[in-house]
């Protein structure tokens, strides 16, 4: 891997004309993304369930990919394969609510391994993470895009960022521990 300058701040902002839709922008690189259903707010509005991308700063905790869909991604970050007994904890009277979690599990949850393609690489932020309150969001991560309706853009999320697969992967190269996840 070529040694490339890491990212200090990664910023997305939401389109005014659409709020399931917006704009990552990385130094010089404009990228369209998806958000989530019900748009962008405020992180201490955010709610479990809500469709909601939460605004705020963050940082980049690690990433994990479909070792199965693709070579390990050359990325600054930690890295993990995910397994198909990975899932995501969102059941917000467990105490694993929003960590990683083995399936099978006795809790609400969300499979890593997908067979749609989102999460063949996916970058967690620390949304929620410490301190993690019951409610106010889990699995908020910067994952694959899927086309729209008819192929026309890039179908919501139900509050992640999206990116088109190329594209994130591209990006990855570039996020490093401390760059920060500004959204708008």
């Amino acid at each position: 891997m070529t040694q490339r300058k890491l990212l200090e701040a990664l910023h997305v902002y939401r389109s005014p004309l659409h709020r399931s839709r917006g704009l990552v922008v990385a130094g010089p690189v404009r990228v369209p993304c998806a958000l989530g259903r019900a748009g962008v707010r405020r992180a201490d509005a955010k709610r479990e369930g809500d469709g909601a991308t939460p605004a705020g700063r963050y940082r980049p905790l690690r990433a994990f990919y479909r070792p199965d869909r693709g070579r390990r991604p050359a990325a600054a970050l930690p890295m993990r394969p995910l397994a198909p007994d990975d899932g995501w904890c969102d059941d917000v009277a467990h105490r694993s609510y929003n960590r990683a979690v083995k399936r099978p599990f006795a809790g609400g949850h969300e499979r890593m391994w997908r067979d749609d393609g989102l999460y063949d690489v996916v970058v967690e932020i620390d949304h929620n993470a410490r301190p993690r309150v019951r409610g106010r969001g889990s699995a908020i991560f910067i994952h694959m895009a899927k086309p729209g309706a008819g192929g026309r853009g890039l179908a919501p999320t139900e509050g992640c960022v999206a990116l088109p697969p190329g594209r994130l992967r591209t990006l990855l190269e570039r996020i490093g521990p401390r760059t920060r996840i500004v959204i708008h």
